[in-house]
């Protein structure tokens, strides 16, 4: 029998049926799965910033007549050009939002399984040793917790950016909710999963201070991208813990929202408004349950960027209207966390040094503080209110 067969899944043969055949039959599934979740992301978006269930009244409804969408005319993708973006029994007109909603989700889901399983970016051994039968359509039971674990992270993230987009406004249940998840795949995932401490912590390693560079390199990057502190204090044992797991996350979580809440007051004490909303932190602190401190910490600085055209796009749009800081946190997460195998060499010789992060902290408020009045100078302070109303 492997005689006959064994041309299916030569690793020689670049034209292999499995290689060619099962792997896109995944692609199309996963892009199934993220127009379907898309929907499911429509009604969050819709409901959750006016307080509504996602779950009751069940099924979708016309906003505008109040009548149930039937079955047929909620199918992902599809419906919204059968029906011509509008509705089947009154003819109010659907926003857009929901067609790209979907298509986005769709699309990101494919991209993530791609990057992550595929194309390996955070250089799992476990993928590198079985890139053969992963190409061949055979993911491992790790590559879908991989997956599945970091999509409920972006779409989270992609109903924050869109609520934050259309209201101006993060509802606390959604990183709350987002909170949890992230909690609990901290407890059972937890550093250095899919490795064992052994197999993460580099053979030798001694800690040396931030300027040894390359000789202070750190573990093994996991399904998080790194334990709490390492190396690991005693109490904390080798790593794969509940312990450990629960510290990560709770670590992250506070550094998310203190790290947004004190750019939020420093800026303010110089400025005299309010640098940053109350649910950008929330939803650094739903990030870094996810993911630890150390991809949030740096998320900040990246989401300047993003940030940055965002503000133009914004200015040539909709002129001088608040920008909505969320999507650009997002984007910031989604690239750090993608990319951090190639970051981390950077930052993990700072990041380890206690003495450096109190350090580089003190700074950032300092300049946030500087900025702050400068820009206040220059534009003038917010006026005070007087308390009195007309």
């Amino acid at each position: 029998m492997y005689i006959q067969f064994s041309w299916l899944l030569d690793p020689l043969d670049g034209d292999s049926i499995l290689m060619n055949f099962f792997l896109p039959i995944w692609y199309v599934l996963i892009f199934l799965m993220g127009a379907t979740v898309g929907s499911f992301l429509n009604v969050c978006i819709h409901r959750l910033p006016y307080e509504k269930s996602i779950f009751w009244p069940l099924g979708s409804h016309c906003g505008h007549c109040l009548q149930r969408i039937r079955w047929f005319d909620n199918i992902p993708l599809l419906s919204y050009w059968l029906l011509r973006g509008r509705c089947r029994k009154c003819k109010h007109p659907f926003s857009i939002r929901y067609f790209f909603v979907e298509l986005f989700t769709a699309c990101s889901f494919v991209g993530l399984f791609y990057l992550e399983i595929v194309r390996n970016v955070h250089d799992i051994k476990l993928f590198k040793d079985q890139a053969f039968w992963i190409e061949a359509g055979a993911i491992p039971v790790a590559g879908w917790i991989f997956f599945g674990y970091h999509a409920i992270l972006l779409s989270f993230l992609i109903v924050i950016s869109f609520c934050d987009l259309e209201h101006q406004e993060i509802p606390l249940a959604i990183p709350v909710t987002g909170m949890f998840f992230g909690l609990t795949g901290a407890l059972l995932w937890a550093w250095p999963w899919p490795y064992t401490p052994a197999e993460a912590i580099p053979k030798n390693f001694q800690p040396a201070p931030w300027w040894a560079g390359a000789a202070n390199q750190g573990p093994l990057l996991g399904l998080f991208p790194g334990p709490v502190w390492f190396p690991l204090p005693e109490w904390l044992g080798a790593g794969g813990n509940w312990q450990t797991g629960l510290a990560t996350s709770f670590a992250g979580m506070l550094a998310g929202t203190f790290l947004l809440r004190a750019v939020r007051f420093c800026f303010g004490v110089g400025r005299g408004i309010e640098g940053l909303g109350m649910g950008d932190a929330d939803l650094m602190l739903m990030a870094g349950a996810f993911l630890g401190w150390q991809v949030i910490f740096v998320a900040f600085f990246v989401s300047v960027v993003p940030g940055l055209f965002f503000g133009i796009g914004q200015l040539v749009f909709k002129g001088n209207q608040t920008l909505p800081f969320g999507p650009s946190l997002a984007l910031g997460v989604v690239i750090t966390w993608l990319c951090w195998r190639w970051i981390n060499p950077f930052c993990q010789p700072f990041l380890a040094d206690g003495l450096v992060m109190l350090f580089l902290g003190g700074g950032c408020a300092v300049f946030l503080l500087i900025a702050g009045f400068i820009l206040g100078a220059v534009r003038g302070r917010a006026p005070e209110e007087s308390g009195q109303h007309p």
